[in-house]
Order: structure tokens, then C-alpha cells, then sequence
């Protein structure tokens, strides 16, 4: 991965979530002052500490996700063996989700607790070499620690949103140079500001997981082509579960909404074709290009 881009990656990360930060820190002070600020933050980390160990479990049993071994799912677990000891990773549990929907997606709180699932739609669909990238991007995550940076982000986003309902309770805070109108203003501005930056970090963390997924499986282009048909699988065909559970949209490798009219609310993901010319350029096809055929395995 070139050094000043990943660099540049990290930077731009760090300096959203310092204005989330910012944020949080001037909208406790308007809505609710100090004590309403501090009793936010104490809720919102209590949330956010409990989903940070348990998430995994949590989403995986959302999806109804089986943990999958050597024996019953060979050519997944394999994939994901070498990819891991490419990428210096310890081996993650491995699972598979019955849902006709292609895409996949990788939880746990560090690279010794982590798992990746592909759904049987993804594993219907795909080439041995695009499961590879797609497995690739995933293991990315785990490596970059993308879960402990969302965790973080979403902490102070339910922090700036538990504030706009104290502020219910608190009234108006005496030291808010804005009046009234402020702090509804505040209070509704606030928590819709927090969920673009909370987006934002998020396709900031997909492109940097492409490039180190390319890297890990050493083709760019067979995750370029997984991207391609992925995103037009994901199109056509409905993820109920991701549908009632919009939140975790950010965890899939593609958006999995696209049913209802709000869905576009939660767009946590970059313009796929974006992700899809950045592929194409690392592997020196700008232009195009079919994806390398080596086999796997």
C-alpha cells in the first residue's frame, strides 16, 4: 500500500473524529451544560462498552450466521486460512448466512476475536478468485481494527443524540448564547450532523480496506469484479434483516439497502464505481480489464 495515501487515510479519519468530537463537546455544553453532558457521555459509553464486546455475537446471530469449519465448508474456510497467514492475521471463525443476497462482512473487537460471514447468495455468485477478494477486504478490516474506530464513532453519535433528548428534561441551559430557538436548533442539527461524520469515517475506512484487501490477496482486480456483481446482486435482491436493522448496514462490503424510500439515509458506503477505478488502477487497468485468472487455491 503506498505510505503517503494510507497515511493521508488515517489522517483524514483522525480529523473526523476530532470534529465529532468538537461536535459533542460544544452541543453538551448548549443543550444541557456540563452535567448534561457528562451524563450522556457516561450512558452512551455504558451502551457502546457492552456492544463493543458483544457486537459480534450480537449481529451474527441477527443474521442467523453458522460458524462453518474445514469440514463442512472447505473452499471458504481454505480461503480465508491462506488469506489470514498472508495477511499476518490470526485465523478468525469463519461463517456463512443463508440469504440469497450476495455480500459479506467481518465484527469482533480486535484480530483475536474476529470473524468473517459470506452469504450463501455471495458464495452462489462469485469466482474462487472474487470470494478471495471479497475475504480480503474483509480480513482488512479486522487488520486496520476498523471495528474498534466505528465503536468509537458511534459512541460519541449516540452520545449527541441522548443529549437532544435530555435537553428535554434539562430545559433550557441558562448559558446557551442562542435562546430557545438555539438549542432546537441544536438539538436537531446535532445528532443529523453526527450521522454524516459517522458515514463519512465509514467510507473513508472502505476505501483503505479495498487497498489493503487488494493487497492481501495480491489482485486487485479479482475485488473489482466481486464489487461489480455484488453491487448489482445487492440491487435486485432484498435483505430483510439488513432492511429492520439499517445500523448495521456499515458492517456488508456493499449496501444491503435498498427496499425503502429511507434507505438513502444510510448510504455508509462510497460510490461503488469510485471503489471500483481505484481497484483498477492498482492493478495498472484504468480503463478496465478482465480480472486475473490465476486460479486459487
Amino acid at each position: 500500500m503506498d505510505e503517503g495515501e494510507t497515511l493521508m487515510g488515517y489522517a483524514r479519519t483522525a480529523v473526523l473524529l476530532a470534529g465529532l468530537t468538537g461536535l459533542f463537546l460544544a452541543a453538551g455544553y448548549l443543550l444541557g451544560g456540563e452535567a448534561g453532558m457528562m451524563i450522556a457521555l457516561i450512558f452512551a459509553l455504558g451502551g457502546n462498552l457492552f456492544a463493543y464486546w458483544n457486537s459480534d455475537k450480537m449481529v451474527l446471530g441477527m443474521y442467523g450466521a453458522r460458524q462453518v469449519g474445514e469440514a463442512s465448508a472447505p473452499a471458504l474456510f481454505g480461503i480465508v486460512r491462506r488469506l489470514a497467514r498472508q495477511a499476518g492475521l490470526p485465523m478468525p471463525k469463519v461463517y456463512i448466512i443463508d440469504n440469497p443476497q450476495p455480500n459479506a462482512f467481518a465484527t469482533g473487537r480486535n484480530p483475536e476475536n474476529a470473524a468473517v460471514a459470506a452469504t450463501t447468495g455471495l458464495l452462489n455468485t462469485l469466482s474462487p478468485e472474487e470470494v478471495a477478494g471479497v475475504m480480503a477486504h474483509e480480513l482488512a478490516h479486522v487488520k486496520n481494527r476498523d471495528t474498534l474506530t466505528m465503536t468509537i464513532t458511534a459512541t460519541l453519535a449516540g452520545a449527541l443524540g441522548m443529549l437532544a433528548n435530555f435537553a428535554l428534561f434539562f430545559g433550557n441551559n441558562r448559558n446557551n448564547p442562542l435562546g430557545i430557538v438555539g438549542t432546537i436548533a441544536v438539538m436537531i442539527l446535532a445528532p443529523l450532523a453526527a450521522m454524516l461524520v459517522q458515514m463519512a469515517i465509514s467510507r473513508t475506512r472502505e476505501y483503505a480496506a479495498d487497498r489493503a484487501g487488494a493487497e492481501i490477496c495480491g489482485h486487485p482486480l479479482w475485488l473489482a469484479s466481486a464489487l461489480q456483481k455484488l453491487e448489482n446482486g445487492a440491487a435486485r435482491i432484498d435483505n430483510p434483516t439488513a432492511e429492520d436493522n439499517p445500523a448495521t448496514a456499515h458492517l456488508f462490503i456493499v449496501n444491503p439497502l435498498h427496499a425503502r424510500a429511507v434507505d438513502g439515509l444510510f448510504s455508509t458506503h462510497p460510490n461503488m464505481q469510485n471503489r471500483i477505478q481505484r481497484l483498477r488502477e492498482m492493478a495498472g487497468a484504468p480503463h478496465g480489464g478482465a480480472p486475473q485468472r490465476r486460479p486459487w487455491g
